[in-house]
């Protein structure tokens, strides 16, 4: 369950950082609730310090913050928009209190820089995590028990969540939206936003153009719509390539420069996306589902899922399915 998000702030607050958590978990949407529900996604989120009052943030002005960490305390979610990378030692008391919502099953996402804070809690010891390439080093340097990865968007390791900068948050809070309301939800709060729907975690922080699928002037449009069109249907990428008049090669850098990721990589992740839509919207079996989305068969579905999702298609279906009558 994912209801109560509250975002704990140092003594500055990023702002960018803040807002991408603000946006997704901090507007009420129950004047327009999301396809899929007959409620509105609307988040219990609060902003906490150790010391409320007047807080700075990095653009020059002041937020006012209401809450001390006793907010922390009923945190399904607490969010870290970024912390000062200087080797700085956290107040104890909310080493604490991130130790203490940890153990009681709550989770934890650090945006950008606030990887330091957990690392500096303990809560990254023995665990992979992301954080903005440019302070990756230094984070793999301070905290050599941490295997840090300065190449993806965000990772998920047990109840720890670490993104990258910027607007790789944003990929990480629809992430956690997908977890908890399902690929229907986290997609229409996605077009609202007007971001991408889906990039994997996985999907490289270096993107020269980081829309999963390029808009009408991309060279590579025609062949990425082709493609979904027929998920259905063996894609091997010499085929691919033959379709976009390039040799395999080409077409791989091309696509990588394109989508951030592999022919390979985008391919799953399409076709795991329409399986999610179609065990959430409709009542068709397993195997037509692995059939419709180019799996084969329902085994190769299973493991998909189960090492992408860390769920299997039958345990999804039954929490996120679409209330209503499905369709075949």
């Amino acid at each position: 369950m994912l209801v109560d998000v509250v975002a704990v702030v140092g003594d500055h607050v990023a702002v960018f950082e803040l807002g991408v958590l603000s946006e997704v978990f901090g507007v009420d949407r129950r004047t327009a609730g999301l396809p899929g529900y007959d409620f509105a996604l609307c988040y219990d989120f609060a902003l906490c310090a150790v010391q409320p009052g007047l807080v700075p943030t990095t653009s020059g002005y002041a937020v006012a913050v209401e809450h001390g960490l006793e907010r922390l305390a009923t945190a399904d979610l607490i969010a870290v928009p970024a912390w000062t990378p200087r080797d700085v030692p956290p107040p104890a008391e909310l080493v604490a209190a991130l130790h203490a919502a940890v153990a009681r099953g709550g989770r934890v996402l650090a945006v950008c820089s606030g990887a330091f804070l957990l690392a500096a809690a303990g809560l990254l010891d023995g665990r992979r995590a992301a954080t903005h390439w440019q302070y990756a080093p230094l984070l793999a340097a301070r905290y050599p028990q941490v295997d840090v990865d300065a190449d993806v968007l965000y990772v998920e390791d047990g109840p720890v969540v670490t993104s990258a900068g910027t607007a790789a948050a944003i990929d990480a809070c629809l992430h956690l939206v997908r977890q908890a309301h399902g690929a229907t939800v986290a997609n229409a709060l996605a077009r609202r936003m007007v971001v991408p729907p889906h990039r994997s975690g996985g999907q490289a922080q270096f993107v020269e153009s980081p829309v999963a699928v390029p808009d009408d002037r991309g060279e590579l449009a025609e062949v990425l719509t082709w493609i979904q069109e027929h998920l259905a249907d063996p894609l091997p990428v010499r085929d691919l390539a033959a379709r976009a008049l390039m040799s395999p090669r080409t077409f791989a850098r091309r696509f990588r420069a394109a989508t951030g990721t592999t022919p390979h990589r985008w391919l799953l992740d399409q076709r795991l996306l329409l399986a999610e839509r179609l065990l959430e919207d409709t009542d068709l079996p397993v195997d037509a589902i692995a059939a419709r989305c180019g799996f084969g068969s329902p085994d190769t579905l299973r493991h998909h899922f189960a090492l992408r999702r860390r769920t299997s298609p039958t345990t999804y279906r039954r929490t996120f399915r679409t209330r209503g009558t499905p369709t075949g």
